[in-house]
């Protein structure tokens, strides 16, 4: 995704054609050089805690001085990162506290959302969830946790909070739900997921699952903060 969002920014580049030719959308190119930002914390190639320069980036990027100082604020006001003026620009290191704030937050949020689910969210959207999640723990029940199982397992969370999200109907929590989406992945980054630790994510979310097929708004919202507590407990390694 980094590679075509950086082709993408390329074919959007003055090309040397007459003046006629329009210039590229700055906004575009702002926003792929923070999708690109991201990818490289999510990928390794910047390391969390890194101190760089503009330019160091514009090197790793490929993108122009300014679109990327946009979208260098905007990582900064998300608290992604802090820029040091005339010093460079240092990313989050994510920490304990990081942790605790980010499941609060959360499950400050998505607790509503899981009632919210449980009542209004559509019954052939939650029968597919639940099937999903049992053939993936059937998958994660014989062995290691592969590339492959990895990656549906990454796909089912995203639609399991996805759909909890978009049943509140509300925009300016989805922003906030993605931004706190990125939180988690750069705090999972230095920590092993394990086959084991997938089937207990698995198994909560079903019971959350279960609840909203059932319409009882009360069992889901507590099965959802259970789930949130059990998951904060194997990140800071206490379950």
């Amino acid at each position: 995704m980094g590679r075509a969002a950086k082709r993408q920014a390329q074919s959007q580049r003055s090309t040397g054609q007459p003046t006629e030719e329009p210039e590229p959308d700055v906004r575009s190119m702002s926003e792929l050089a923070y999708i690109t930002i991201l990818e490289g914390l999510f990928s390794g190639r910047l390391p969390t805690g890194a101190f760089v320069s503009q330019n160091d980036l514009v090197k790793l990027t490929g993108f122009p001085l300014q679109p990327l100082r946009d979208a260098l604020r905007v990582l900064q006001t998300e608290g992604v990162l802090t820029i040091h003026p005339r010093s460079g620009i240092q990313f989050l290191k994510p920490d304990m506290e990081l942790a605790r704030s980010t499941y609060q937050f959360r499950s400050i949020i998505e607790r509503a959302a899981a009632r919210a689910y449980a009542e209004n969210g559509s019954a052939a959207e939650i029968d597919d969830l639940l099937l999903d999640h049992r053939k993936l723990e059937a998958g994660l029940a014989g062995g290691a946790l592969s590339d492959d199982l990895r990656g549906q397992m990454e796909d089912l969370e995203a639609r399991f909070h996805g759909a909890l999200i978009g049943a509140l109907r509300n925009p300016l929590i989805e922003i906030t739900a993605r931004r706190l989406k990125n939180y988690m992945t750069l705090i999972r980054l230095d920590r092993r997921y394990t086959s084991p630790l997938a089937l207990h994510t698995i198994a909560e979310h079903i019971v959350v699952l279960e609840a909203c097929k059932a319409r009882d708004g009360t069992a889901a919202e507590n099965a959802l903060s259970q789930h949130f507590r059990q998951a904060l407990g194997r990140i800071l390694g206490m379950t």
